[in-house]
Protein backbone atom coordinates (compact mmCIF):
# COMPACT_ATOMS: atom_id res chain seq x y z
CA UNK A 1 0.00 0.00 0.00
CA UNK A 2 1.25 3.21 -0.95
CA UNK A 3 1.50 5.87 1.75
CA UNK A 4 0.19 9.32 0.89
CA UNK A 5 1.06 12.63 2.41
CA UNK A 6 -2.03 12.00 4.16
CA UNK A 7 -3.65 9.55 6.53
CA UNK A 8 -7.19 8.18 5.61
CA UNK A 9 -10.21 7.81 8.04
CA UNK A 10 -9.95 3.86 8.80
CA UNK A 11 -12.70 2.16 8.51
CA UNK A 12 -13.91 -0.63 11.68
CA UNK A 13 -11.45 -3.12 10.00
CA UNK A 14 -8.64 -0.95 10.22
CA UNK A 15 -8.03 -0.40 6.57
CA UNK A 16 -7.85 3.00 4.20
CA UNK A 17 -10.41 2.23 1.00
CA UNK A 18 -8.79 5.38 -0.14
CA UNK A 19 -5.68 3.77 -0.42
CA UNK A 20 -4.06 2.59 -3.86
CA UNK A 21 -3.16 -0.79 -3.34
CA UNK A 22 -0.02 -2.54 -3.41
CA UNK A 23 0.01 -3.02 -7.22
CA UNK A 24 -0.87 0.10 -8.47
CA UNK A 25 1.44 1.47 -11.18
CA UNK A 26 1.50 4.77 -8.80
CA UNK A 27 4.41 2.96 -6.95
CA UNK A 28 7.68 4.46 -6.96
CA UNK A 29 11.23 3.42 -5.88
CA UNK A 30 10.63 4.28 -2.35
CA UNK A 31 6.98 2.45 -2.59
CA UNK A 32 8.82 -0.19 -0.06
CA UNK A 33 9.46 2.30 2.11
CA UNK A 34 6.89 3.75 2.39
CA UNK A 35 4.95 0.33 2.81
CA UNK A 36 5.81 -0.12 6.00
CA UNK A 37 3.30 1.10 8.59
CA UNK A 38 4.05 3.97 10.31
CA UNK A 39 3.77 4.87 13.87
CA UNK A 40 0.29 6.73 13.33
CA UNK A 41 -0.90 3.87 11.29
CA UNK A 42 -0.41 1.34 14.04
CA UNK A 43 -1.57 3.71 16.66
CA UNK A 44 -4.72 4.30 14.85
CA UNK A 45 -8.16 2.79 15.67
CA UNK A 46 -11.60 2.53 15.23
CA UNK A 47 -13.99 5.81 15.77
CA UNK A 48 -15.92 3.07 18.10
CA UNK A 49 -13.27 3.02 20.21
CA UNK A 50 -12.57 6.15 21.15
CA UNK A 51 -14.79 6.84 23.99
CA UNK A 52 -15.04 9.23 27.19
CA UNK A 53 -15.97 7.21 30.30
CA UNK A 54 -18.86 9.55 29.75
CA UNK A 55 -19.59 8.74 26.38
CA UNK A 56 -19.78 5.01 27.09
CA UNK A 57 -22.13 5.84 30.04
CA UNK A 58 -24.33 8.27 27.69
CA UNK A 59 -24.32 4.92 25.30
CA UNK A 60 -25.27 2.58 28.14
CA UNK A 61 -28.38 5.27 29.30
CA UNK A 62 -29.82 6.12 26.30
CA UNK A 63 -30.11 2.46 25.25
CA UNK A 64 -31.14 1.17 28.61
CA UNK A 65 -34.18 4.44 28.97
CA UNK A 66 -35.74 3.80 25.46
CA UNK A 67 -35.55 0.12 25.87
CA UNK A 68 -37.60 0.35 28.79
CA UNK A 69 -40.44 2.52 26.80
CA UNK A 70 -40.42 0.02 23.79
CA UNK A 71 -40.83 -2.90 25.89
CA UNK A 72 -43.23 -0.86 28.63
CA UNK A 73 -45.75 0.45 25.11
CA UNK A 74 -47.59 -2.42 24.13
CA UNK A 75 -48.85 -3.32 27.44
CA UNK A 76 -49.13 0.10 28.72
CA UNK A 77 -51.87 1.00 25.83
CA UNK A 78 -52.91 -2.64 26.01
CA UNK A 79 -52.60 -4.58 28.67
CA UNK A 80 -55.17 -3.21 31.36
CA UNK A 81 -58.09 -3.36 28.78
CA UNK A 82 -57.29 -6.28 27.33
CA UNK A 83 -57.46 -7.66 30.86
CA UNK A 84 -61.12 -6.67 31.13
CA UNK A 85 -62.39 -7.71 27.42
CA UNK A 86 -60.89 -10.91 27.11
CA UNK A 87 -63.49 -12.91 29.91
CA UNK A 88 -65.84 -11.28 26.97
CA UNK A 89 -63.45 -11.97 23.98
CA UNK A 90 -61.31 -15.07 24.56
CA UNK A 91 -60.41 -14.86 21.05
CA UNK A 92 -57.88 -11.48 22.36
CA UNK A 93 -56.23 -13.83 24.74
CA UNK A 94 -53.22 -14.01 22.51
CA UNK A 95 -53.03 -10.44 22.10
CA UNK A 96 -52.95 -10.32 25.67
CA UNK A 97 -50.21 -12.51 25.69
CA UNK A 98 -47.89 -10.67 23.32
CA UNK A 99 -47.90 -7.67 25.20
CA UNK A 100 -47.16 -9.62 28.55
CA UNK A 101 -44.34 -11.18 26.93
CA UNK A 102 -43.46 -7.66 25.40
CA UNK A 103 -42.49 -6.47 29.01
CA UNK A 104 -40.55 -9.54 29.94
CA UNK A 105 -38.29 -9.12 27.25
CA UNK A 106 -37.17 -5.73 28.44
CA UNK A 107 -33.41 -6.64 28.99
CA UNK A 108 -32.73 -8.10 25.30
CA UNK A 109 -33.87 -4.83 23.94
CA UNK A 110 -32.06 -2.95 26.24
CA UNK A 111 -28.97 -5.20 25.22
CA UNK A 112 -29.41 -4.69 21.45
CA UNK A 113 -30.01 -1.03 21.68
CA UNK A 114 -26.90 -1.02 23.86
CA UNK A 115 -25.13 -2.52 20.81
CA UNK A 116 -26.90 -0.52 17.86
CA UNK A 117 -25.76 2.96 20.44
CA UNK A 118 -21.87 1.62 20.12
CA UNK A 119 -22.29 1.15 16.23
CA UNK A 120 -21.57 -2.63 16.75
CA UNK A 121 -21.97 -5.54 14.45
CA UNK A 122 -25.72 -7.38 14.41
CA UNK A 123 -23.71 -10.65 16.09
CA UNK A 124 -21.84 -8.10 18.76
CA UNK A 125 -25.25 -6.39 19.42
CA UNK A 126 -27.43 -9.65 19.93
CA UNK A 127 -24.67 -11.24 21.70
CA UNK A 128 -25.26 -8.56 24.28
CA UNK A 129 -28.87 -8.83 24.24
CA UNK A 130 -28.59 -12.45 25.19
CA UNK A 131 -26.35 -12.21 28.04
CA UNK A 132 -28.36 -8.40 29.33
CA UNK A 133 -31.65 -11.11 28.94
CA UNK A 134 -30.06 -14.08 31.09
CA UNK A 135 -28.48 -11.93 33.82
CA UNK A 136 -31.49 -9.82 34.80
CA UNK A 137 -33.41 -12.29 36.12
CA UNK A 138 -36.81 -12.61 34.09
CA UNK A 139 -35.74 -16.00 33.51
CA UNK A 140 -36.26 -18.49 35.88
CA UNK A 141 -35.36 -21.99 35.94
CA UNK A 142 -37.46 -24.53 38.21
CA UNK A 143 -37.80 -28.23 38.00
CA UNK A 144 -35.82 -28.08 34.31
CA UNK A 145 -38.34 -25.37 33.39
CA UNK A 146 -37.21 -22.30 31.75
CA UNK A 147 -40.36 -19.20 32.44
CA UNK A 148 -40.46 -15.39 32.22
CA UNK A 149 -41.73 -13.86 34.85
CA UNK A 150 -41.74 -10.06 35.11
CA UNK A 151 -39.60 -7.97 33.69
CA UNK A 152 -36.09 -8.92 35.85
CA UNK A 153 -33.75 -6.12 37.46
CA UNK A 154 -33.21 -2.61 35.94
CA UNK A 155 -29.96 -2.44 37.36
CA UNK A 156 -28.73 -5.55 36.46
CA UNK A 157 -29.28 -5.19 33.11
CA UNK A 158 -27.79 -1.81 33.04
CA UNK A 159 -24.48 -3.41 34.76
CA UNK A 160 -24.73 -6.10 32.23
CA UNK A 161 -24.81 -4.46 29.19
CA UNK A 162 -21.81 -2.09 30.13
CA UNK A 163 -19.88 -5.02 30.76
CA UNK A 164 -20.59 -6.39 27.44
CA UNK A 165 -20.15 -3.57 25.50
CA UNK A 166 -16.91 -3.33 27.35
CA UNK A 167 -16.23 -6.79 26.61
CA UNK A 168 -17.00 -6.26 22.92
CA UNK A 169 -14.62 -3.10 22.40
CA UNK A 170 -11.64 -5.12 24.11
CA UNK A 171 -11.87 -8.71 22.14
CA UNK A 172 -14.27 -7.77 19.04
CA UNK A 173 -11.29 -6.49 16.90
CA UNK A 174 -8.91 -8.50 17.84
CA UNK A 175 -10.98 -11.25 17.10
CA UNK A 176 -12.90 -10.29 13.75
CA UNK A 177 -12.61 -12.94 11.46
CA UNK A 178 -13.98 -15.10 13.87
CA UNK A 179 -16.00 -13.03 15.54
CA UNK A 180 -18.97 -14.76 14.87
CA UNK A 181 -17.13 -17.99 17.15
CA UNK A 182 -15.64 -16.15 19.46
CA UNK A 183 -18.06 -13.07 20.28
CA UNK A 184 -21.31 -14.92 21.00
CA UNK A 185 -19.60 -17.27 23.39
CA UNK A 186 -17.42 -14.75 25.25
CA UNK A 187 -20.26 -12.18 25.51
CA UNK A 188 -22.74 -14.52 27.15
CA UNK A 189 -20.28 -16.86 29.05
CA UNK A 190 -18.24 -13.55 30.65
CA UNK A 191 -21.13 -10.83 30.90
CA UNK A 192 -24.13 -12.76 31.30
CA UNK A 193 -22.47 -15.14 34.52
CA UNK A 194 -21.17 -12.11 35.80
CA UNK A 195 -24.51 -10.05 35.33
CA UNK A 196 -26.50 -13.13 36.65
CA UNK A 197 -23.49 -13.40 39.63
CA UNK A 198 -24.79 -9.75 40.59
CA UNK A 199 -28.43 -9.76 40.18
CA UNK A 200 -28.79 -10.52 43.89
CA UNK A 201 -26.32 -7.68 45.20
CA UNK A 202 -28.25 -5.38 42.79
CA UNK A 203 -31.31 -6.30 43.99
CA UNK A 204 -30.29 -5.81 47.84
CA UNK A 205 -29.88 -2.29 46.43
CA UNK A 206 -33.43 -2.01 45.65
CA UNK A 207 -34.45 -3.20 49.22
CA UNK A 208 -32.46 -1.24 50.62
CA UNK A 209 -33.61 1.69 48.94
CA UNK A 210 -37.29 -0.08 50.03
CA UNK A 211 -36.61 0.36 53.31
CA UNK A 212 -35.40 3.88 53.10
CA UNK A 213 -39.38 4.25 51.84
CA UNK A 214 -40.76 1.85 54.17
CA UNK A 215 -39.43 4.57 57.08
CA UNK A 216 -41.51 6.78 55.60
CA UNK A 217 -44.44 5.59 56.40
CA UNK A 218 -44.19 6.06 60.06
CA UNK A 219 -44.85 9.56 59.34
CA UNK A 220 -47.85 11.73 59.91
CA UNK A 221 -49.61 11.14 56.70
CA UNK A 222 -49.37 14.70 54.99
CA UNK A 223 -45.67 14.73 55.14
CA UNK A 224 -45.81 10.94 54.44
CA UNK A 225 -47.89 11.49 51.35
CA UNK A 226 -45.49 14.64 50.12
CA UNK A 227 -42.46 12.60 50.70
CA UNK A 228 -43.64 9.31 49.01
CA UNK A 229 -44.22 11.12 46.19
CA UNK A 230 -41.40 13.08 45.68
CA UNK A 231 -39.17 9.97 46.19
CA UNK A 232 -41.28 7.93 43.82
CA UNK A 233 -40.76 10.91 40.94
CA UNK A 234 -37.36 10.54 41.29
CA UNK A 235 -37.09 6.95 41.39
CA UNK A 236 -39.18 6.22 38.25
CA UNK A 237 -36.27 8.21 36.57
CA UNK A 238 -33.55 6.15 37.79
CA UNK A 239 -32.74 2.74 37.14
CA UNK A 240 -34.22 1.11 40.23
CA UNK A 241 -38.06 -0.29 39.33
CA UNK A 242 -40.94 1.66 41.31
CA UNK A 243 -43.14 -0.86 40.91
CA UNK A 244 -40.18 -3.57 42.53
CA UNK A 245 -39.85 -1.25 45.42
CA UNK A 246 -43.45 -0.64 46.07
CA UNK A 247 -44.34 -4.64 45.59
CA UNK A 248 -40.90 -5.50 48.12
CA UNK A 249 -42.28 -3.08 51.20
CA UNK A 250 -45.48 -3.85 50.28
CA UNK A 251 -46.94 -0.29 50.76
CA UNK A 252 -50.47 0.55 50.16
CA UNK A 253 -53.50 2.77 51.00
CA UNK A 254 -52.36 6.35 51.39
CA UNK A 255 -49.43 5.80 50.80
CA UNK A 256 -49.49 3.97 47.64
CA UNK A 257 -51.46 6.25 46.02
CA UNK A 258 -49.06 8.55 46.72
CA UNK A 259 -46.28 6.72 45.05
CA UNK A 260 -48.50 6.52 42.11
CA UNK A 261 -49.36 10.52 42.32
CA UNK A 262 -45.91 10.76 42.03
CA UNK A 263 -45.03 8.98 39.07
CA UNK A 264 -47.83 10.37 37.21
CA UNK A 265 -46.08 13.74 38.58
CA UNK A 266 -42.68 13.14 36.89
CA UNK A 267 -44.61 11.45 33.96
CA UNK A 268 -46.79 14.40 33.24
CA UNK A 269 -43.77 16.94 34.03
CA UNK A 270 -41.38 15.67 31.93
CA UNK A 271 -44.13 15.67 28.82
CA UNK A 272 -44.98 19.38 29.30
CA UNK A 273 -41.06 20.07 29.99
CA UNK A 274 -40.38 18.44 26.75
CA UNK A 275 -42.95 18.78 24.43
CA UNK A 276 -41.78 21.77 22.63
CA UNK A 277 -38.55 20.10 21.45
CA UNK A 278 -39.62 16.30 21.80
CA UNK A 279 -43.16 16.83 19.97
CA UNK A 280 -46.62 14.72 20.76
CA UNK A 281 -45.85 11.30 20.44
CA UNK A 282 -42.70 11.37 22.56
CA UNK A 283 -43.97 13.61 25.31
CA UNK A 284 -47.41 11.41 25.89
CA UNK A 285 -44.83 8.63 26.07
CA UNK A 286 -43.76 9.68 28.92
CA UNK A 287 -46.98 9.37 30.91
CA UNK A 288 -48.25 6.50 29.00
CA UNK A 289 -45.72 4.33 29.18
CA UNK A 290 -43.17 5.98 31.38
CA UNK A 291 -41.14 8.97 32.47
CA UNK A 292 -37.93 6.24 33.06
CA UNK A 293 -37.25 7.14 29.14
CA UNK A 294 -35.86 10.61 30.24
CA UNK A 295 -33.37 8.63 32.70
CA UNK A 296 -30.14 9.57 30.81
CA UNK A 297 -31.60 13.23 30.69
CA UNK A 298 -31.84 13.05 34.42
CA UNK A 299 -28.84 11.43 35.34
CA UNK A 300 -26.64 13.76 33.06
CA UNK A 301 -28.60 16.53 34.43
CA UNK A 302 -29.84 16.43 37.64
CA UNK A 303 -31.68 19.72 38.10
CA UNK A 304 -34.24 18.78 34.59
CA UNK A 305 -36.22 16.99 37.53
CA UNK A 306 -37.02 19.85 40.15
CA UNK A 307 -39.95 21.26 38.24
CA UNK A 308 -41.36 17.59 37.94
CA UNK A 309 -40.49 17.50 42.02
CA UNK A 310 -42.02 20.68 43.38
CA UNK A 311 -44.90 18.87 41.07
CA UNK A 312 -44.75 15.88 43.23
CA UNK A 313 -45.09 17.46 47.09
CA UNK A 314 -47.82 19.17 45.81
CA UNK A 315 -50.01 16.31 43.72
CA UNK A 316 -48.68 13.94 47.23
CA UNK A 317 -50.88 16.69 48.83
CA UNK A 318 -53.57 16.90 46.89
CA UNK A 319 -53.25 13.14 47.16
CA UNK A 320 -54.06 12.69 50.95
CA UNK A 321 -56.51 15.18 50.89
CA UNK A 322 -58.96 13.30 48.38
CA UNK A 323 -58.28 10.13 49.89
CA UNK A 324 -56.30 8.40 47.23
CA UNK A 325 -55.21 5.17 47.95
CA UNK A 326 -53.87 2.02 46.21
CA UNK A 327 -52.53 -1.26 46.21
CA UNK A 328 -48.91 -3.15 46.53
CA UNK A 329 -49.35 -4.03 42.76
CA UNK A 330 -51.05 -1.09 41.13
CA UNK A 331 -48.66 1.16 43.31
CA UNK A 332 -45.23 2.60 41.18
CA UNK A 333 -46.95 2.34 37.95
CA UNK A 334 -48.44 6.11 37.79
CA UNK A 335 -50.79 6.64 34.38
CA UNK A 336 -48.77 3.08 32.46
CA UNK A 337 -51.81 1.62 31.50
CA UNK A 338 -53.76 3.38 33.64
CA UNK A 339 -53.48 0.88 36.33
CA UNK A 340 -52.94 4.30 38.97
CA UNK A 341 -56.19 5.91 38.41
CA UNK A 342 -58.28 2.70 37.43
CA UNK A 343 -57.18 0.50 40.64
CA UNK A 344 -58.32 3.57 42.39
CA UNK A 345 -61.54 3.80 40.70
CA UNK A 346 -62.65 0.18 40.57
CA UNK A 347 -61.14 -0.18 44.13
CA UNK A 348 -64.12 2.02 45.16
CA UNK A 349 -66.77 0.93 42.84
CA UNK A 350 -66.58 3.55 40.02
CA UNK A 351 -68.54 5.74 42.10
CA UNK A 352 -69.34 9.34 41.18
CA UNK A 353 -66.67 11.02 43.75
CA UNK A 354 -64.43 8.29 43.30
CA UNK A 355 -64.17 8.71 39.60
CA UNK A 356 -64.37 12.91 40.20
CA UNK A 357 -61.46 12.41 42.59
CA UNK A 358 -59.24 9.88 40.27
CA UNK A 359 -59.78 12.70 37.70
CA UNK A 360 -58.66 15.26 40.00
CA UNK A 361 -55.86 13.74 41.50
CA UNK A 362 -54.32 11.73 38.57
CA UNK A 363 -55.09 13.96 35.60
CA UNK A 364 -56.24 17.84 36.37
CA UNK A 365 -53.21 18.14 39.25
CA UNK A 366 -50.42 16.91 37.61
CA UNK A 367 -51.35 18.69 34.62
CA UNK A 368 -51.98 21.72 36.53
CA UNK A 369 -49.36 21.88 38.48
CA UNK A 370 -46.70 20.49 35.12
CA UNK A 371 -47.88 23.98 33.45
CA UNK A 372 -46.78 25.59 36.68
CA UNK A 373 -43.81 24.68 37.29
CA UNK A 374 -42.94 24.78 33.94
CA UNK A 375 -43.45 28.39 33.93
CA UNK A 376 -41.52 28.45 36.94
CA UNK A 377 -38.59 27.16 36.49
CA UNK A 378 -38.29 28.61 32.74
CA UNK A 379 -39.45 32.36 33.06
CA UNK A 380 -39.65 33.39 36.44
CA UNK A 381 -36.81 31.25 38.03
CA UNK A 382 -34.88 30.28 34.80
CA UNK A 383 -33.48 26.90 35.73
CA UNK A 384 -34.14 25.11 32.91
CA UNK A 385 -34.04 25.14 29.18
CA UNK A 386 -36.33 23.35 26.57
CA UNK A 387 -33.20 22.08 25.33
CA UNK A 388 -32.21 20.54 28.43
CA UNK A 389 -35.48 17.98 27.77
CA UNK A 390 -34.74 17.07 24.25
CA UNK A 391 -34.02 13.01 24.06
CA UNK A 392 -32.20 11.98 20.80
CA UNK A 393 -34.16 8.81 20.13
CA UNK A 394 -32.82 8.05 16.38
Amino acid sequence: MTQTSDVGVLDRSGTDPEQPHKGSSAATPGAQAADAPTDRETSAIPPVRRLTAMAFTMNVLNGMALGVIISLIPGAFLGELLKAVVPHAPWLAVVLQATTMSTSMMAVVIGFLVGLNFSFTPIESASIAIATQFAAGAMVVKDGVMTLKGTGDVITMGLTAALAAGLVLLIGEKTRTYSILVVPVTVVVVAGVAGRILLPYDMAITAAIGRGVEHLLTLQPVVMAMLIALVFSVLILSPVTTVGIALAISISGIGAGAANLGVCAAGFGFAILGWRVNGPGVSVAHFLGSPKMSMATFLSRPKVAIPSMCSAIVCGLVGVLLGIDGTPMSAGFGWAGGVGPLSFMSSHGWQVDAVLKGLVAFVAAPVGFGLLFNHVFKRVVPLVADEDYRLHLD
